[in-house]
């Protein structure tokens, strides 16, 4: 364990998660990255343990989790293409939907009640100004943004149940 604690990290080895681990490890956490590397490299992670799991496997969700005792989960994992995702809706809403389902219950059950969502501009669908305000209307046009918004609405009920503490960003 580091002095600042154990951050998991789905996703840990995509660009984004990539970065942010190391921007973990250099703030004094420890960032272990959970990856299925289907999209992810496992050269991408170096600083800290790589953990090969998938968000729609529960049981390894919860065997990393009670494994590292987590203060936090910072949550990358997702399909993200918006073409894909309407050729395909079935793929975003098990994996990005259901996925994400897994993770709060094995958070839940496993006393972590700290999340850092990454979600997607493409909850607002078209935009009706420009800059977009976090207060404009979600309103999102295909099936991506919409299962982010789905996971964005699951978060605000989890906390109203059971005190988790969220923040979404873009």
């Amino acid at each position: 364990m580091s002095s600042r604690g154990n951050i998991v990290v789905t996703g840990g080895a995509g660009y984004i998660g990539s970065h942010t681990c190391k921007a973990l490890s250099e703030a004094g956490f420890l960032p272990i990255a959970y990856d299925n590397l289907s999209s992810g490299h496992e050269w991408g992670v170096r600083w800290g343990p790589l953990e090969r799991g998938d968000i729609l496997d529960q049981d390894r969700l919860n065997q990393v989790l009670e494994a590292y005792h987590p203060s936090a989960v910072v949550h990358f994992a997702a399909h993200a293409y918006v073409g894909e995702s309407v050729e395909q809706p079935a793929k975003y809403y098990r994996n990005n939907v259901v996925g994400s389902l897994n993770l709060l219950e094995s958070m839940r059950a496993n006393g972590v009640q700290d999340i850092v969502f990454s979600s997607t501009c493409a909850t607002y669908g078209a935009p009706q100004k420009i800059p977009i305000a976090e207060e404009h209307k979600q309103v999102p046009i295909n099936p991506y943004g919409a299962s982010k918004l789905m996971i964005e609405r699951m978060l605000t009920d989890f906390g109203a149940a059971y005190g988790m503490h969220s923040i979404s960003r873009l």
